[in-house]
């Protein structure tokens, strides 16, 4: 029994190593599998990605100077309007009981007016009256003809006449002044009750109706104010994304970008940086926060070009363009192109090696991506690429690098073209060649189907 128990035993082990070597674990080829790739030379454009929303690039936001109810809407979300048109009006009944209250007292000061230019003719014509019968009696009573009461008396009605006729040219000027004022205050009351009715600034269409028939809002005369309704020329549209701080200063105006808009998934647009914002968007607020981690952005625009959309069938129909305000695109702001030597990002590996997960794209850990580009925009650190030699062998390179895209980096000086490099896989690039290494070179498909398989 022991023999048979000890055989079965060997049987299996047996059966073991016969289906590990069948798997190369056991006596298979030790050799590296590896992708290689010509060094060559090619366009790379340099981008930087930010999200954003799609807003018109001129929009009016209308409110109410006066506080009161909504009593005329005569517009919708979505018409498009011209400017001086009737929009809405707002309950004028107080202002307009103060307008007539200021007419009012304007034809009172009106009539007071007239009334006292009146009693100063008539007082400049007793004036002149008295004013000759005084000097007469001036005369006579030099003459001695008059006694000095009649003179006195002709001398107390003259200076009398003359009070007289100051006082009602004081009162002329004060009933034109009270004239004047009223005036003003008609001309004040006129445009307050005009505030109540709201025309269009300009042309363009209602982007936004923040109000209903009946509503009640508040005037702009001491707060912020309701806001009524949106107009915008949806004829020129652009992006507004948030660039970090890291990306800013490679943004320049006039740069070309493209633009993918979620609501249009299959087609790309083309854009325009037409502003670059000269202060954070979160100045003003980053002193009251003291976390190390908050990020810092800046506002950038970019105006969609119209010829880029100009096919276009889908979208809004009704509106001159086929975005509507808040649609959310990603753009990739074109920065910098350069002509050059360039090969495979993932190719350039540094000193500094850490072990590899195989989660990430092409085996290269997602989460090292941020931090292997910022490696190799940090210029005191040393790049290195593979060499692939026809004996089957690699030979460590430093190269010096310039900008890159989404998939390939100028290779300024260390590499000649046509020259091949190790591009893949990501793991052995960075922990298992070494100088001098035996490695297969073999393509992607077969490299990363057998990985797939195990």
């Amino acid at each position: 029994m022991k023999l048979k128990h000890i055989l079965i035993v060997l049987g299996i082990i047996l059966a073991i190593v016969i289906g590990l070597s069948l798997a190369g674990v056991i006596g298979g080829d030790k050799t590296e599998k590896v992708t290689v790739e010509k060094a060559s030379a090619r366009k790379v454009i340099e981008t930087v990605t930010a999200s954003g929303k799609i807003q018109p690039e001129t929009e009016v936001k209308l409110s109410s100077e006066v506080s009161g109810e909504v009593v005329e809407l005569l517009v919708k979300e979505g018409d498009r309007v011209k400017k001086g048109q009737l929009l809405c009006k707002v309950r004028p009944d107080v202002l307009q009981s103060g307008y007539e209250r200021a007419v009012a007292s304007y034809n009172t000061q009106k009539a007071n007016l007239s009334a006292s230019e009146q009693q100063l003719k008539q007082a400049q014509a007793t004036f002149v009256n008295t004013e000759a019968t005084y000097k007469r009696n001036v005369e006579l009573f030099k003459k001695k003809v008059i006694s000095a009461s009649e003179f006195d008396s002709a001398k107390a009605a003259y200076m009398a006449a003359q009070a007289d006729l100051a006082r009602l040219r004081a009162n002329v000027q004060g009933a034109r002044s009270g004239l004047n004022e009223s005036g003003a205050n008609v001309k004040e009351a006129g445009a307050n009750l005009a505030r109540t009715t709201i025309f269009a600034p300009v042309d363009g269409v209602i982007s936004k109706l923040s109000v209903e028939l009946g509503d009640r809002i508040l005037g702009t005369v001491q707060n912020a104010g309701t806001e009524i309704m949106r107009i915008s020329n949806l004829s020129t549209m652009e992006v507004n994304v948030d660039v970090n701080e890291n990306d800013i200063n490679r943004v320049n105006l006039g740069d070309s970008a493209t633009i993918e808009v979620d609501a249009f998934a299959d087609k790309k647009f083309r854009g325009v940086v037409t502003e670059i914002a000269s202060s954070s968007k979160d100045i003003g607020t980053a002193a009251a926060s003291s976390s190390v981690d908050q990020v810092t952005n800046f506002v950038v625009k970019v105006r969609i070009l119209p010829e880029s959309y100009a096919s276009v069938k889908l979208g809004a129909k009704d509106l001159p363009s086929p975005f509507r305000p808040g649609l959310s695109a990603t753009v990739d702001i074109q920065s910098e192109a350069v002509n050059g030597l360039s090969v495979p990002i993932q190719a350039i590996f540094t000193d500094t090696k850490k072990a590899a997960e195989t989660s990430g794209r092409d085996g290269r850990p997602e989460q090292q991506d941020s931090q292997e580009k910022n490696k190799l925009n940090d210029k005191t650190i040393k790049q290195y690429v593979y060499l692939y030699n026809n004996n089957g062998t690699v030979k460590k390179a430093e190269v010096s690098t310039g900008i890159q895209d989404d998939q390939y980096i100028i290779v300024k000086t260390g590499l000649k073209k046509g020259q091949e490099i190790v591009t893949g896989p990501y793991s052995a690039i960075q922990n298992k060649l070494k100088d001098g290494i035996k490695v297969q070179k073999t393509s992607k498909d077969q490299l990363f189907n057998k990985d797939a398989k195990k």
